[in-house]
This record gives C-alpha cells, sequence and structure tokens, in this order.
C-alpha cells in the first residue's frame, strides 16, 4: 500500500463539513480484498484491539486495504482522545486507487494518525510488533502541544456556540473571531481593546497598590528592596510577618510568603531575583487566597485557591503521596489541563523543612503536608467556586480595581478569611491585579460548578445577535464566474459596502489590487476575511482550492452557479463527469447559511438540483420568465430574476424591480447573451446581500466591460476601422456564448486566434475549434505557454483537427508564440472586420494588444 498526496482540507470539502485529512491511497491486487492477506484481520486486531470494527466497513465489499486504513487512522484519534467522527473512502476510476479521508481536530495530529496508522496497516500485513501505547502516547502528547488551552478553549467554544467563526492567526493563543471589519482578537484571556498601558501597570504591583489605595480598595503596605538587607529593613518597618515576589511577576513564580525570619527572607528574597531584578516586600495577610474575575462591569466567576497538599496515610512517603495525586487524570504538564501537577522541587523542600519533613518523610494519618505556601494553580494548587457566596461589597471592590487600573478582564487576587462579609471587616486586602488571568480554576474547579468564563468573555466582545459575520458571496460555475464576481463586487462597492474580492486576476480590497495571479483559491480569500477594513467579501470559488483546502469560511450568506453545462477540466483529480463536477461545485450551495441564498441558473439542470442542497432560500435565474422551473418558483412566493421586452426583472410574488438592459453597458444593449446572464447573477446575489435598488442601478450603469475593469471578459477595441475582442474563453461552452454573442455583431470578414490548454481532454481540445470552424472564416492557432504536458505540437494538432471539415473556415495557420499570433491577426484586419482573441497570458495579452492598437 502506497500513500501519496496527502492533503488538509481546512474547511467544508468535497466529502463533508468536517476539517479533513485527504490522501491518495494506492492498494496492490491482494490489498484491493483483505480477506485475500490470511491472519490479517486477527493480527490487526491483535495489535489494536479497540479499533472500531471493521464491520462499520460492511457497504464495502470486499473490504480494501485503504478502507482499514481509513478506519485505524480514525480509531487511534478517537481513542488519544480527538473529537472525531468522520471518516470515507472511495474507490476512483484507476483500479487499486482510492481517495481516504478523516476527520481531525487538530492538522498535525490528523497527519500523524495517517501516518501511524499505515505503520500499523503494514505491521499486520507483514506479521511484525507494532506499539501501540507509544504511538497513542505520540498523538496525545503532540495534540496536547498544538490544541488550544482551557483557557482560550473555552473561548472559543463559546463563540462557536453563538455561529461566531474564528481562526488561530498563531499556534498558540492568539486567535481572530469574525470577520473583516467585524473582526475582534483575543489572546488567551486578554482581548484587543486592553490597553497596553494598563497591562503594564497591572504588572507593576507597586504602581498598581498605590493606585488601588488611592481608588479606596484595601491593599497590604510594602514596597521595593534593593538587596536582602533592604529587604529586611523593610520587612521590620512593615512589621512582621511579610510576603517576598517578584514586582512584575506572575503565576505565584518566585513568591515566598508567611516570612516571619531573616534567614526565611534572604532565602525568598534570592528565590524572587530568579525572575526579577526588582524585588517587592509587603505585609503578609492572613487568610485564604481567593480569585475573583471581572469582565467589563461585573464580577462573572470566583474561586478560593488552596495551596498543593498531601494528606499523610501513616504509610506513605510525602514523595510516594505526590506520586499519587499526580496521577489524577485532570492534572497535567502546563496548562493544557484542568489542575497541574505538584512540582517537588527546591520550594517544596523549603515548604517541607518549614515542617519539619523530608521528601522521604512519613506523614501521620490525616496531617495536612502542604508544598508550597502559595496557591496558583499553575504550582500545582486546587480551587474551589464560591461565586454565589461573594459579598456585594467584596465585588464591589474588585471591579473598582480592575477600573482604576483600566483592564477590561481582570483577575483580582484578595486575601482574606472570607468573601462573605466585605475586606474591611476582616483587615483583607488585594495583593495583586493580573492582565490575561487564567481561567482554569473557573471553568473546571476542584469543588463547586464550573463557570461560563467563556461566554462572558464573548459577550463582552460581540452584542447579543452580532455574529461578527460579514456578507460573503461565493461563485463558482463552468462559465462567467470572474465578471460575475467582479460586478457583484461593484454593486456592494455602489451599496456602501467596501469590498473585498478575489478571482483569476488577484485580491482586492475597495478595487486597489493587493495580490496578483490566479486568487481563486481559499487561501486568497481567507487573507480578505482578515482584512480589517472589509465590510463584504466576494470570492470566485475555483474548482482546484475546493479541492485542495475545501472552502476559505464556513457559511456563506450566497452561492452562486453560473452553470455546469458541459464542464471543463473534466478528468482531472478523479472528476471525470458533468456530475463529479456538479457534486463539487454544489459545495458552496450545501454551505449557505440558514438565513442565506443559493441564486442558481435556472436554465441548467444539474445546476436547478442543487437547490435541494441549500438550507437557506433559493434566487432562479434565467433569461426566459416562462421557464417551467422559474414559473413555479415565482408562484410559491420565491424571488426570481429574468429578462422581459428588453427589460432585466427581479421579482417575488407580485413585487418587482425593473431596470432596461439599455442602461447596462456591459450587455451591449442586452444582445450578449452570457453577459445577460451574469448581470442576472450579480443582480441576484447583491438583492441577497440587501443592496437597495437605486444603488444596484446605479452600479450596472456604471460597470463597463473594459480591460481595466474586467480583463479578459469580452474586451472590445476598435483598431483600423475593425472591431477587435478579447476573451479569455478557454472551454466548449464559452466558445458557443462568445460565437452567439458575436454572431450578433456585423463584419464583413471574421477571424479568430485561439490555442488551447493541454489539461483538457482531446475531445474538449477539439470541439472547440469545431464551433469556430463554423462561425469565422480564418482561423490562427497558436502555441504557446499552456502545454501542460502535451508534447510540442500536440494542442495545435488536436485544434488542427477540429477543423476538418469546418463549413465556414477557408484559412488556417498555425503561429508559435501567442503574442506573434496576435499581430499577424491584427495586420491582416481591414476595415469592418471582426477578429475574436482567445487570450491566454490576460493581463500581458491585453497590455499588448492594447499597445499595437495605440500605435495605429
Amino acid at each position: 500500500m502506497e500513500v501519496s498526496r496527502v492533503r488538509a482540507l481546512r474547511g467544508p470539502n468535497l466529502w463533508s463539513h468536517h476539517t479533513s485529512i485527504e490522501a491518495i491511497v494506492a492498494c496492490t491486487s491482494a490489498e484491493q480484498d483483505i480477506d485475500a492477506l490470511p491472519g490479517f484481520e486477527d493480527r490487526l486486531r491483535a495489535l489494536f484491539p479497540q479499533m472500531s470494527s471493521l464491520q462499520t466497513l460492511g457497504h464495502y465489499d470486499p473490504i480494501a486495504m485503504a478502507q482499514v486504513l481509513e478506519l485505524a487512522a480514525l480509531s487511534l484519534q478517537a481513542q488519544a482522545g480527538c473529537p472525531v467522527t468522520f471518516s470515507r473512502t472511495t474507490a476512483t476510476p484507476e483500479k487499486g486507487i482510492y481517495q481516504v479521508v478523516v476527520e481531525y481536530s487538530e492538522e498535525a495530529v490528523g497527519r500523524l494518525a495517517m501516518d501511524l496508522a499505515a505503520q500499523l496497516c503494514a505491521a499486520a500485513a507483514g506479521d511484525t510488533p507494532f506499539d501501540l501505547g507509544a504511538a497513542l502516547a505520540q498523538l496525545r502528547d503532540l495534540d496536547e502541544d498544538v490544541r488550544l488551552g482551557p483557557s482560550t478553549g473555552a473561548i472559543v467554544q463559546a463563540a462557536v456556540a453563538r455561529n461566531i467563526p474564528f481562526r488561530r492567526l498563531t499556534d498558540g493563543s492568539l486567535v481572530m473571531f469574525g470577520w473583516g471589519s467585524r473582526q475582534r482578537k483575543i489572546q488567551a484571556a486578554e482581548i484587543d481593546s486592553t490597553g497596553a498601558i494598563a497591562e503594564s501597570i497591572a504588572q507593576d504591583k507597586e504602581l498598581t497598590k498605590k493606585l488601588l489605595h488611592a481608588a479606596g480598595v484595601p491593599v497590604p503596605l510594602g514596597r521595593v528592596a534593593a538587596d536582602p538587607d533592604d529587604a529586611w529593613a523593610a520587612a521590620l518597618e512593615i512589621g512582621l510577618p511579610v510576603v517576598i515576589k517578584p514586582k512584575d511577576g506572575n503565576q505565584g513564580k518566585g513568591v515566598t510568603v508567611n516570612v516571619t525570619t531573616r534567614e526565611q527572607l534572604v532565602a525568598g528574597y534570592h528565590a524572587a531575583a530568579e525572575f526579577r531584578d526588582d524585588i517587592l516586600v509587603e505585609r503578609y495577610l492572613p487568610g485564604h487566597d481567593f480569585r475573583l474575575l471581572v469582565i467589563g462591569n461585573k464580577l462573572i466567576a470566583a474561586a478560593r485557591r488552596d495551596p498543593p497538599i498531601v494528606v499523610g496515610d501513616g504509610k506513605h512517603t510525602v514523595r510516594e503521596l505526590v506520586d499519587q495525586v499526580n496521577l489524577d487524570p485532570r492534572r497535567g504538564n502546563g496548562h493544557s489541563t484542568s489542575l497541574t501537577k505538584i512540582r517537588f522541587d527546591d520550594i517544596a523542600l523549603a515548604s517541607l523543612a518549614k515542617q519539619g519533613l523530608v521528601a522521604e518523610s512519613v506523614a501521620p494519618k490525616g496531617q495536612r503536608v502542604i508544598l508550597r505556601n502559595n496557591a496558583n494553580l499553575s504550582t500545582g494548587g486546587a480551587a474551589s467556586d464560591v461565586t454565589d457566596d461573594v459579598h456585594p461589597e467584596v465585588a464591589a471592590r474588585a471591579i473598582a480595581a480592575a477600573h482604576m487600573v483600566g483592564l477590561d478582564i481582570c483577575g483580582v487576587d484578595l486575601v482574606c478569611d472570607s468573601v462573605l462579609k466585605p475586606i474591611e471587616e476582616q483587615n483583607g486586602g488585594i495583593v495583586e491585579v493580573n492582565a490575561a488571568p487564567g481561567l482554569r480554576m473557573h471553568l473546571s474547579p476542584s469543588f463547586g460548578k464550573g463557570r461560563a468564563v467563556g461566554e462572558a468573555i464573548i459577550s463582552s466582545l460581540f452584542a447579543d445577535g452580532d455574529d461578527g459575520r460579514i456578507p460573503v458571496v461565493a461563485v463558482t460555475g463552468t462559465n462567467g464566474k470572474t465578471t460575475t464576481v467582479r460586478l457583484i463586487a461593484h454593486l456592494l462597492t455602489a451599496g456602501g459596502l467596501r469590498t473585498g474580492m478575489t478571482n483569476t486576476d488577484g485580491v482586492y480590497i475597495e478595487g486597489r489590487r493587493i495580490d496578483s495571479g490566479d486568487c481563486s483559491g481559499p487561501r486568497s480569500a481567507r487573507n480578505v476575511l482578515l482584512h480589517p477594513d472589509v465590510d463584504a467579501a466576494v470570492f470566485e470559488t475555483a474548482r482546484g482550492g475546493m479541492l485542495r483546502e475545501g472552502l476559505a469560511f464556513d457559511r456563506c450568506q450566497v452561492a452562486v452557479v453560473t452553470n455546469i453545462g458541459a464542464g471543463d477540466h473534466l478528468g482531472l483529480n478523479y472528476i471525470t463527469t458533468v456530475e463529479d463536477l456538479a457534486v463539487l461545485k454544489r459545495v458552496i450551495v450545501q454551505n449557505v447559511a440558514d438565513s442565506g441564498v443559493a441564486v442558481l441558473n435556472a436554465n441548467d439542470p444539474v445546476v436547478v438540483g442543487m437547490a435541494n442542497n441549500c438550507r437557506g432560500s433559493v434566487t432562479f435565474f434565467t433569461a426566459d420568465a416562462g421557464h417551467p422551473v422559474m414559473s413555479t418558483h415565482r408562484a410559491q412566493g420565491q424571488r426570481v430574476v429574468y429578462v422581459d421586452g428588453g427589460m432585466l426583472v427581479a421579482a417575488q410574488g407580485k413585487l418587482e424591480h425593473r431596470i432596461a438592459l439599455a442602461d447596462v453597458p456591459i450587455t451591449r444593449g442586452g444582445s450578449i447573451g452570457f453577459q445577460v446572464d451574469n448581470v442576472m447573477a450579480s443582480v441576484a446575489a447583491a438583492w441577497a446581500v440587501g443592496t437597495a435598488w437605486d444603488d444596484i442601478r446605479a452600479g450596472l450603469t456604471s460597470f463597463a466591460n473594459e480591460s481595466d475593469n474586467a480583463p479578459g471578459r469580452f474586451n472590445v477595441f476598435s483598431y483600423r476601422g475593425a472591431t477587435v475582442i478579447a476573451d479569455y474563453g478557454h472551454n466548449p461552452d464559452a466558445i458557443l456564448a462568445l460565437v452567439g454573442a458575436v454572431e450578433s455583431m456585423p463584419a464583413k470578414r471574421r477571424s479568430v486566434v485561439i490555442s488551447g490548454a493541454g489539461d483538457r481532454r482531446d475531445e474538449d481540445i477539439r470541439q472547440q475549434t469545431e464551433i469556430l470552424g463554423a462561425a469565422f472564416d480564418e482561423v490562427l492557432l497558436y502555441q504557446d505557454q499552456c502545454q501542460r504536458g502535451r508534447a510540442d505540437g500536440e494542442v495545435v494538432a488536436l485544434l488542427r483537427q477540429g477543423l476538418a471539415g469546418a463549413v465556414r473556415t477557408t484559412h488556417v495557420d498555425e503561429i508559435n508564440g501567442e503574442f506573434v499570433a496576435i499581430d499577424t491577426a491584427l495586420a491582416r484586419l481591414g476595415e469592418g472586420d471582426l477578429c475574436l482573441i482567445l487570450i491566454d497570458q490576460v493581463d500581458e495579452a491585453l497590455a499588448h494588444i492594447a499597445g499595437r492598437i495605440a500605435q495605429g
């Protein structure tokens, strides 16, 4: 078995809405039926007893090794704790070749699972060992490394529950919610509106205390010490016991509490100095350690934090008791689990020494052995939820502390006997105010119920009902995509929206091109959604990008399918029939939002069938108002767009909006049928977005089909009294549409310049010139940069074959080079002639044509 072309489908795709790993798997003849491998299934089950039963593959008859790989990759992830459920294997037209698709929750984990699954299959086939424990541990460790931590994960889960899209911007905790101009960002529990000054104040514990004291918030007295001697002097000034800690520390690092002797103070000073140079000495407040979480103007959660302890049993040493506690599955290393393992380090040993113990001491039964004096979760402490117990005055002081520092999300550390009564009544105080506070203790406390802090943070970012989305219009089809995308973007811009656009020419933000080349894939679309100045986005969604990575978005407001017709690029990537192509193209329709709209060509039966896959509503368009699909749809009160007596009509029930095609330059008074189709699709999309009709009319009037506005899309030039048309048409359906358009334009003599892309089927290449041979007097065939694996002269030979028996063409030339062919055709033009130039290098060819015309 050979596994190749492994891809990550990072958005909704041909197979499902899930993110998935897709691989091409080649099986030998024996591997196409595992029953032909004696003992294979028994060995597989012995190596991986927890693997899902092969009976789940019962719809395959016989079962190929590729299906076993699929199930193994899914089961390995599931056993490692990943929330995955979807997988699929499909046989391709090539015997023994399969497409295997397996869902992942983290891309790196999914890729590793596919590799390990292949190793498992090979081990079962070859009767060699496979270390299942090591494989699962490898997957778990990788998953823990790459997945979001509990704090960030809780915020993301809250966003998902509200249908707010998210995107990780780094491998860490920097996450963007929403799209374009409505985006917000977080980094762990810190949001984009958090000020750098507020964060800086919170890190300076001495300054924080001064500000809190000025606001009437109780704080412990203290000051910065220059050295251990100065620290002892400060301790005597304040009064023992004291706390020694870094001035701008976090997570309890370098903190020593309840210091009563000079020796303890010196040791604590050096411990703090390992983390920072500035050391703070402040009065020790007896009592419990509480963390109060303030978000905006509200106290959202409160927890009592207890230091890491073990309880003696009279049998085991302290070290053994710590090892037993650390076996708790809730405890892990770092912050990826709800609790952290207790560290047995110098600080723990010093804490034991204060209690007259060492690591190998056997504590009496029932004795509480404290491993640290500070109670941070990051050092192995535990937390109990006390949110419902917080006195209103305590909550008010915590909120005041957060506001005084300027933090919108704030962890307030309070030391007092109880939160049931005001701080002042018990000589307590707020000892720290923290930016980007950890949320673990509130999400999954050791005791008590978890609090919805993720929801509270999302609610501070987005008002109720706001999902952070901008209108996204996805456009696909065989022909007309680029023009339709450009026109929709133009209409949305006319409606006052700052619009981002991707197409085969580049990426555009508010009409300015920021990237060039074929940008019709998901990477370019994601860049537009990332841009903060975009109010709406229009994406040309080509088949290649959907196959490579899936969609760039989880849902779109509008999906436009211009047509399928006879298809294009058939035979590539196992898309061999029009039906296969339609299944791929309808992915955007399947992912229309519940409140969204699919805009579908009623004149294309394959496209009409996609309506059954749309969860939103459907707008049909075609020039024929009497088409049965249109009549039925309108009778049901749904939207339709059609042509009536030179007027474009958008109707729903009795409501009608009419626009004269004579006022729409791109259609040349309605004479260019395929442009009328593009306009109808664009109007339907802008209507679906909610663009005002006055703006739609203005946008249609101002959209000219010029080379600088819609390059390569029926660009018309005048040259020495002749008409020159440049177009990027490159498949039989496009050629038919172009022939229909130019036949409505008068001409004494008609010529065409054409090449062909080598990645089309032979019959598709031949069919283009079969069509042209009936409509043009002269054909210039050229070979240039689009051979795509074909031998020199092969494409031109196929094009010439299509001209055999042409009813109109009387002269055929073969020319090497696109620009040479263009120059030859222009030189032969006389007044009243018409020349259609089917360009390949769009920008360069248009510039070349414009240059020749300028020269006269």
